[in-house]
């Protein structure tokens, strides 16, 4: 199941870059947030992907999402340019952001590699 993040939940589950200044991960679990907008067509085609794997990796991995549009200050914080913009999440160490609607087998390549997660 996806989860539709507002600066305001952003800040509390994964990132306060309002009080930090380095990366520091506020979540539980590693996650996965779609940057994406209504009215992208590679998003569209993104969107049932990530609910799959939210169901593949449930109590594993946690799949966000935040519409551009509406969440134009968190767009700016991590520099998006083009959409959608997939950020890989890990529990501890650095994120890693990867462009364009991947096919699932992709995502789940670099869950596996940059999480350090399996299904």
């Amino acid at each position: 199941m996806t989860e539709l993040l507002t600066k305001e939940t952003f800040l509390e589950k994964v990132f306060n870059f309002e009080k930090n200044k380095e990366w520091k991960f506020e979540g539980d679990l590693p996650c996965v947030i779609d940057f994406y907008a209504d009215w992208c067509g590679p998003c569209k085609a993104v969107a049932p992907v990530l609910e799959e794997l939210g169901e593949d990796y449930k109590g594993k991995v946690n799949i966000y999402k935040i519409d551009t549009e509406v969440e134009q200050e968190l767009g700016a914080a991590f520099g998006i340019r083009s959409i959608p913009s997939i950020l890989f999440v890990p529990k501890n160490g650095e994120p890693q952001m990867a462009q364009g609607a991947l096919p699932k087998h992709q995502f789940e390549e670099i869950i596996k590699d940059v999480l350090g997660v399996d299904k």
